[in-house]
Parts: C-alpha cells; structure tokens; sequence
C-alpha cells in the first residue's frame, strides 16, 4: 500500500471515517496512537499522516519498540555519547533526533519496557533528550505516532505500562478495523498490492473476490499481500487471477484472533451462538456461506439457529 491517503479509496464506512480522522489530525501536531490488530496497515497510515502533515518534507522515523533488544532500546531511542558503553566507539544520535522536524513512528509502543516509559514521558513533556552517557538535553521537533496491537488499558491495569504515558499518547486514538470488518475494500486493496508486487492491472474474476472477501483474515492486509504474492505464482502472463489460485494458510483463521478473545468464563451455547451469528453478520446473512467458514453443514445450521430462537 502506497504511504499516502491520495490513492486510498475505502469503501467500507469504518475504514473511510478512519481516514476521515487521519487526515484531520494530520494538520495538528497533536500526538497520535493507532490500535488494531497486527496486519491491518497501521505503519501505511501514519506514513500517510506523515506525507499529509506540514512535516512532510521532514524525516519520518520508525522506531520498533518490540524488534529492538531490550538493552539497546534506550540507546536506540535516545542516542549515546562516545565511550558511553563498551562498544560507543563514537556518538550516535537517536530516533528523537534523527527524526527533527519530521515525525517518530513509535511501533508496538505495547512492547517499550516498563523502566524507560518514565523516560519516554519526560521527552513527550519537555521536548528534550538526553543521549546514554551525555550530560545535557538536547531540544527535539518530532511528531510523535505510536501504535500497538495490545489493549494499553489492560496493561496499565496489569502495571505494564505506566498510566501517566497511556494518558500522554490517549491524546487523539484511531482504531483500525480488521480487515475482516470491511471486506468492501478488498477489491481495491488487492488491486493496490497486485501493483506493489509488480502485477499491475492484473484481472481478478468475481469467483477470485468473493472467495478473498469470504476470509476471516487473522492476519489482516499483510496476510492478504502474502495470499496474493503465492497465487501470481500460478497465473500464466497474459492471464487472470483466478479462485482456484487462492490459498489460505490452513488453521490461520482458528489461532491469532481466537486466542485474545476473553472467552473464559462464558457458556459454551453463548460462544457458539455468537460465533454463528458474527459469521451470518460477516456473510450479509448468506447461511450457505456461513455454514462453509464455520465448517458445519447448512442443515446444522439451520438446527442451531432454530435452538437459539427459541432460548
């Protein structure tokens, strides 16, 4: 996906309000958290929050506070003097710093270890850093955008994060719906990542959509990029993309989004008939394909809908 809204054009309603807000908040500097789950593009989004904002012409930095060794994070973020630590064989600026006048993409901000949110903060408040081993702050111009895919309410009630940061990033939250809650822009998302992975104008049959857009998509956009690079893999040049082309990962669907689900605790009948009736939602009521995404038979179906009815 392309890192800017000009050439989004969500057709669902829940994706298009979220690049309504976006391109509001981008005019302000006010600092900006994304949640949804992993997959759903929120790295695209703040780049095109970044390419919308008055700091475009600036650095946008991405600092990954899950992929970066705890015992690195703070060097990484803040920066080093030479001689902080062994190996600072030189002074080395920091994600705050390399990104002036631009903006900090503060990835998986679930993941900054407890210790050095106190840290974060300080920075968010004064505009200042101060590098490992150096003795003076340093003033800072970011933009701050952070995202996650955890519940940071949860966290800060488990004391994983520090409530004082979670109300400092609460400033202005945008939820990224899953892919699964608006399959109207899988169209034109695959048409987009058909072009990114070189197949531009590439023919889709409408067997080819519906069968994408009757995924669950645990995975989200990047699971879709994946599905889409393995089945070009098939199609003869000159050809269309067609149903049969499409594989999914098998069991994907069951893992991932099922697993963060609080299920615990509830009646399995109440599970099950939510279960259905989120799936009936998901296929506008088509019980044919329900009954296929839920691995049951029509008449199963049917039976099951008919006990809930009458409880």
């Amino acid at each position: 996906m392309a890192g800017s809204f000009g050439d989004q054009t969500p057709l669902s309603p829940a994706m298009a309000d979220v690049v309504a807000q976006l391109k509001r908040l981008a005019r302000t500097d006010v600092t900006l958290t994304l949640i949804g789950e992993t997959g759903t593009g929120k790295d695209v989004l703040a780049h095109g929050v970044h390419e919308a904002s008055p700091r475009a012409r600036a650095p946008f930095v991405v600092f990954d506070c899950g992929a970066v060794p705890p015992n690195l994070v703070e060097s990484e973020l803040f920066g080093h003097e030479r001689g902080a630590f062994t190996g600072a064989h030189s002074e080395r600026a920091g994600a705050f710093e390399r990104g002036r006048g631009g903006t900090l993409f503060l990835d998986e901000i679930g993941e900054l270890p407890i210790d050095l949110q106190p840290r974060l903060l300080r920075a968010l408040e004064n505009r200042t850093v101060r590098r490992v081993g150096g003795g003076r702050d340093r003033p800072v111009d970011v933009r701050i955008i952070a995202a996650t895919n955890r519940d940071l309410g949860m966290l800060v009630a488990s004391k994983h994060f520090r409530p004082d940061l979670y109300f400092r990033l609460a400033a202005a939250v945008v939820h990224v719906p899953p892919l699964r809650d608006r399959v109207e822009d899988i169209p034109h998302l695959a048409r987009q990542l058909l072009a990114e992975l070189g197949r531009r104008g590439i023919r889709m049959s409408a067997e080819t959509v519906a069968r994408l857009q009757s995924h669950v998509w645990p995975g989200n956009v990047r699971e879709l990029k994946n599905v889409l690079a393995y089945a070009l893999a098939f199609v003869e040049e000159g050809g269309a993309l067609e149903a049969h082309h499409v594989r999914f990962v098998p069991g994907a669907a069951a893992g991932t989004v099922l697993e963060r689900l609080p299920l615990g605790g509830h009646a399995l009948e109440r599970v099950e008939e939510a279960t259905i009736r989120q799936t009936l939602s998901m296929t506008r009521g088509n019980k044919a394909q329900a009954a296929r995404l839920l691995g049951i038979s029509p008449s199963t179906l049917y039976d099951k809908l008919k006990r809930f009815d009458r409880t």
